[in-house]
């Protein structure tokens, strides 16, 4: 099942949890934008909830990615392993210098473990920079190597293969994970 076909236009550097400047739009613009955003958080988290078919513990409540469900789990390893790996690392290390662009204007493929800022992200935005891809969610003319896969994978595995990541972090790192989730789910 997939939800929604189309991204979002921009997300706001907010939502987003990174520095990188918000294109320009008006405060209605954005609120118009936040709302949909948030009706689209909520139908994800409740459709890859019920394929998970597992209800939500308390750590849980605040994201919606089925990070303790051994069946998803090993699901989004493979899932990793035969479309992430390649560029994030089998051990989810990501590329050296990804923090720096390469000649082209591109950074390389970050990592996924503790060592990189995947987890400074809410579980929504996660789904959508891997559904959409990273330009599309960012916009104004950023450029990224990583296209979305939306038309590969389904919401479930989506869901799943970012399960597998959240899995493998450190307690400490999960906790302040899901903080952020919950701070976002608020807004």
């Amino acid at each position: 099942m997939r939800l929604g076909s189309s991204p979002p236009a921009h997300v706001d550097a907010v939502s987003r949890g990174c520095d990188l400047p918000a294109p320009a739009a008006s405060p209605m613009v954005w609120a118009a934008r936040r709302k949909a955003t948030t009706m689209k958080r909520y139908s994800v988290a409740a459709v890859a909830l019920a394929l998970a078919g597992q209800p939500l513990g308390a750590s849980e409540q605040a994201g919606f990615l089925p990070w303790r469900d051994a069946a998803a789990v090993a699901q989004g390893q493979k899932i990793y392993g035969e479309y992430c790996a390649a560029c994030h690392g089998a051990g989810l290390e990501g590329q050296p210098d990804w923090q720096v662009r390469d000649p082209d204007g591109y950074l390389p493929a970050p990592p996924h473990d503790p060592s990189g800022h995947t987890w400074h992200h809410p579980d929504q935005q996660l789904f959508e920079i891997t559904k959409y891809g990273i330009e599309a969610m960012v916009g104004g003319g950023y450029r990224s190597r990583m296209a979305g896969y939306g038309d590969i994978l389904t919401d479930a595995e989506i869901a799943a293969t970012l399960a597998y990541i959240k899995s493998t972090w450190p307690d400490r790192v999960i906790e302040i994970h899901d903080q952020i989730n919950g701070k976002a789910a608020a807004n």
